[in-house]
């Protein structure tokens, strides 16, 4: 049974729905597990990054969560919904495409770097943020270092973690002047590459180069996915005690 004090929260899955992307086939049985187990009920809806560019498209929603599969067919959408997340408090979580793509709105959002550009969008631009990787992770398990006092590690719960990814880009440059205006990269690989990024003094958002959704066999939530559902429920808990 589900917790009917707890308000059901409202949230965005933005991406390209695809029956391919096994993320995407596991993302509902995650959300049964979230209401048995941890009584945090969701009602998600499914946006279309092309409908995402939409003034308001996310608007009204407790989460949102960008999910993998990129090249999405909307980079202007996955971007707008992004920025809305950032910049209304929404709790946002960010997921191999959903992380890139959330480091290059802020580059371009909060950091005046207007002109860079993601590589499988825009093979012919002069600046890259998100370029192919020195060797592919597509199929790959590897381990994050968490930074002490992160919201990353307060979530794992943990100083490591091993986790699959199933990307071929990731960011390169332009990763100093992200820190400057306030973007904390919180995790990294045993040689330092980054891997996860979040926004301190926003109430909840977190991204990660690799995909939470393969965690274990697909039946229980991965520790980032629960908090974004706490995260959620929190902030339909606030609406309504605005409402009272």
């Amino acid at each position: 049974m589900t917790d009917t004090t707890m308000p059901v929260a409202k949230v965005a899955l933005v991406g390209d729905r695809s029956p391919d992307v096994v993320s995407h086939t596991r993302i509902p049985h995650l959300l049964d597990a979230l209401a048995a187990h941890d009584r945090l009920v969701l009602d998600a809806y499914w946006i279309p990054s092309e409908d995402a560019v939409a003034e308001g498209a996310v608007r009204g929603f407790d989460a949102v969560w960008v999910v993998p599969g990129s090249p999405y067919r909307s980079e202007a959408g996955v971007l707008a919904a992004i920025r809305a997340a950032r910049t209304e408090g929404i709790p946002f979580l960010g997921t191999c495409g959903g992380f890139q793509h959330a480091l290059l709105e802020f580059a371009r959002g909060a950091c005046g770097l207007t002109k860079v550009a993601h590589a499988e969008n825009d093979p012919d631009a002069e600046d890259f943020l998100i370029e192919p990787l020195a060797c592919s992770l597509a199929g790959h398990e590897d381990t994050v270092v968490l930074e002490a006092g992160s919201l990353a590690q307060s979530v794992i719960g943990a100083e490591r973690t091993v986790e699959r990814y199933s990307c071929h880009y990731g960011p390169s440059r332009h990763l100093d002047t992200l820190r400057e205006h306030g973007l904390r990269f919180s995790g990294q690989d045993t040689q330092g590459q980054v891997r996860m990024a979040e926004l301190p003094g926003h109430p909840f958002f977190l991204a990660s180069l690799f995909q939470p959704e393969l965690s274990g066999d697909g039946s229980r939530p991965h520790p980032m996915v629960r908090g974004l559902a706490r995260a959620a429920v929190e902030h339909a808990a606030r609406k309504v005690t605005a409402r009272a």
